[in-house]
Parts: C-alpha cells; structure tokens; sequence
C-alpha cells in the first residue's frame, strides 16, 4: 500500500486530521477530531479551501468556525461557548467597580432574576432577540412558562420594573458582544415599553395635620413635617446631623445619604455637590422642637464613602433622629433606615384614617405646595437636589397647570401694588 495524498493544508496528527492555514498573518493549525480515511481528507480538504474563500473574502468568523480553539486567544477572539449564568458573574464582578454598593445590590437582583428566566445554563450565542421580546412580554403579563422553565408571579409586573429589568440585562449583553463573547446585542432594537405617567398625589393642608396629629413620639411628628417642608430624600433624613445645620442662617447643607445598603454615600444630587436647603419657617420651629430632643447626644464619627472607587471619609455627626428615643430602653442604631422611615409613615397614615400614599409622596407634597405659593421652579429644583427645573416641569407641569387661577390672582397682586396710577376722566360739565 502506497503512501497517502492529503490535499493541501491537510495532515495527519497523532491518527486524525487537521487543517493548516493562514489567518492575520499567522500560520494557524485547528485539528478537526476525525479519524485519517480517504474520505475525512477529501472533506478536510474542502473544509480548508472554504475557510481560506472566507478569509479572502473577508467574512470569516473565528470563533463560531472553531469555538473551542486555543488559537482565539492570539487574535482577541473570546470563546462564546459561555453559559448566561458565567457572563453574569464575569459582568458583575466588573461592574462594581463602576456603581456604588447600593446600586451593586439592585443589579444583583435584577440579574439574579433575568438569568433564571432565561436559563442559567443556556449558552449566551443562543439568546435571540425573539427570546428576549417573548420574556419582555411574559414578565409584563405574568403566569406563562418562561425560557428557564420557571413560572411567573400571576399579577405580573409594572412596565417600569419591565423596563428597568430590560435595561440592566441589556447592560451585560452589550458587555459580552464588546469582548467578542456574541457578535451583537440581542437586545439591540427593543425598545422600552410605554408606561403612563403617575401624577403627584401631594397631601392635602388639612391631612398633613391629620397625619402629623396621627404620630404617638414627637420625633415622628417632627421628621416627616421636616420632610414636607424641605422635600428632602429620605436617606437624607437618615443621614441628617446637627453639625449640617445654621439655624441662625436657616439653612441645611445636604452631606450625606444612607441608602438601602446599609451605608453612608455622598448625596444623590445630580449637580454632583453638597446642596443647600433655604428652610422656611415652619421647617425652622421643627428643628427648633427636635433640637431639644437629640441636640446634646453623643456625636459619631461616620465612614462616607465618596464616588471614586475605594475612597472614603469621616465625618462627624450628631444625628437629627435617633431610633433610640423611641426604642424604649433597647439598644441599636443611632440612625435611621428608610424602610424604618417608610413603615412609620404607613403607620400614621393609618393612624390618621388617609387615603394610602407611598411614603414618597413627602417629596411631591413640598414641591406642589411651593408651586401653589409662587416658588420659582428652578429654586425648587435648587432645593430637591435636580440639576436644573426640567424634572419640575415634567414631573409637576399638569399639576401646575391646574393652580393657573391661584398664579393669576399672585400677578394680580403684584402687578397692581407697582401699577403706576392713571388720571381718571372727569365726568360732567365743566
């Protein structure tokens, strides 16, 4: 038996077969996992002629031709043989070193969720656009099998958290097609679903009373009446000390908030600085009760930490509300968390026999009654913490539309005080 005729750029290695090319400038080798029979090499030889027509042509694709080849890592090519449940581990790791520890924990959730909805096991290449639109659809509505062979809640969820859900996930699947683990974004051409707009459900003069009436610890009266008269976030609150308040001035200089994961951070202001709350008076006497409540506690030094990665500060503060004033005699935090704050709101608005509102509502309650008294809205925005008063307008303009008689009869007043005065005629003979 004579010796046997490979085609070119096919050997022989170890008893099967491999093909030989050039790819970037690099004489590569790719071994093909079949026996060396007549047949085999006809086809490797073929097999070889259409990946170097590829490369000529200039639409070869490494990766999806020979996913589990060592060679991709000497051409940047990342292997996509990567389950949905390893590039979320990959893509979080790497995340945290972007986002604050309380935004770390929202991403962790979201995509704790999405990757058992789609399949922990499921190869990343194999998600489609059509995958994620059925997903889209089934946590929107609700109790339909999903891809990862889980069930959803029957109430479904609400096209904001949809949404939110869509963006993060978005997020790492754009992350795995930039480092080569997928040719593109699934996600690219989704767009977010359309949700109606919540109105403002301010309180009424007369339910603030009811509600403050409601509280059984003067801190509580005194915490959320400071939370309508400033607006103030109620990490905020949280994190409010005495050392950030000039009642000489009347005013608060917004350090620090603590957030849901249980740290101090720099405030959520989207101007990027301390801010300064102008207090009008009512917001003054509260401060002014409450004072005599925690002014003389104990002062803490408090780890902050600051935007850039790994940085903190300290800093020192007498906290304005102390959970230990109405703990009665037990030991625990010198500060408040917001699902603390949350849960009394739910309590005194029970109390009080209102409607329910989320505790948010504080916030919108302050800047619809501003509104309602003539406040500029870029003052406003200057005391909520937003950059400029677009979100005041977009978030207030119907409800501000609605107080249009109550800004004519402001005008009115003004215009006529500084109206010069106008000879009348004389009526009569002269």
């Amino acid at each position: 038996m004579g010796k046997p005729t490979y085609p070119t750029g096919v050997e022989n290695h170890g008893g099967n077969l491999r093909i030989v090319f050039h790819y970037k400038g690099r004489r590569v080798r790719e071994s093909l996992g079949v026996p060396d029979t007549p047949k085999n090499r006809k086809m490797a030889g073929e097999l070889r002629t259409a990946v170097c027509f590829s490369i000529k042509m200039g639409n070869f694709d490494y990766a999806s031709q020979f996913p589990n080849s060592s060679n991709l890592r000497h051409f940047g090519i990342k292997n996509k043989e990567i389950t949905v449940s390893e590039i979320a581990e990959k893509w979080l790791a790497l995340k945290s070193m972007d986002v604050s520890n309380n935004t770390m924990r929202g991403y962790k959730s979201v995509i704790s969720n999405m990757v058992e909805l789609i399949g922990p096991r499921k190869m990343i290449s194999a998600v489609s656009q059509e995958d994620l639109l059925f997903l889209r659809r089934e946590l929107l509505t609700g109790p339909h099998m999903l891809m990862g062979g889980q069930k959803q809640p029957k109430t479904g969820r609400k096209a904001t958290t949809v949404n939110g859900y869509m963006v993060v996930t978005g997020g790492m699947f754009q992350f795995a097609a930039d480092n080569g683990y997928v040719q593109k974004n699934p996600f690219d051409g989704i767009s977010l679903l359309k949700k109606s707009k919540a109105d403002p459900d301010p309180l009424e003069r007369d339910e603030f009373s009811r509600l403050i009436g409601a509280a059984l610890h003067p801190q509580f009266r005194n915490l959320w009446s400071l939370a309508v008269y400033t607006g103030m976030r109620h990490g905020e609150l949280c994190a409010l000390a005495w050392e950030d308040i000039d009642l000489k001035t009347g005013t608060i200089i917004v350090k620090r908030t603590y957030t849901r994961a249980k740290e101090f951070t720099l405030p959520k202001t989207d101007a990027g600085t301390d801010r300064i709350i102008h207090l009008v008076q009512p917001a003054i006497e509260t401060l002014k009760a409450q004072a005599q409540l925690t002014r003389v506690n104990r002062q803490r030094q408090i780890v902050v930490k600051l935007r850039e990665y790994g940085r903190t500060s300290i800093h020192p503060c007498t906290f304005v509300f102390n959970p230990e004033l109405t703990r009665r005699g037990r030991p625990g935090a010198n500060h408040y968390s917001v699902p603390s704050l949350h849960s009394s709101w739910e309590n005194m608005t029970r109390r009080a026999g209102l409607r329910y509102r989320n505790a948010y509502q504080s916030r919108h309650t302050y800047a619809c009654w501003s509104l309602a008294a003539g406040a500029n809205p870029t003052f406003i925005a200057n005391q909520m913490g937003h950059r400029n008063a677009q979100m005041v307008y977009m978030v207030y303009g119907a409800w501000m539309s609605e107080n249009n008689a109550d800004q004519l009869g402001i005008l009115n007043l003004k215009m006529n005080a500084n109206a010069p005065l106008v000879p009348h005629a004389v009526s009569g003979n002269k």
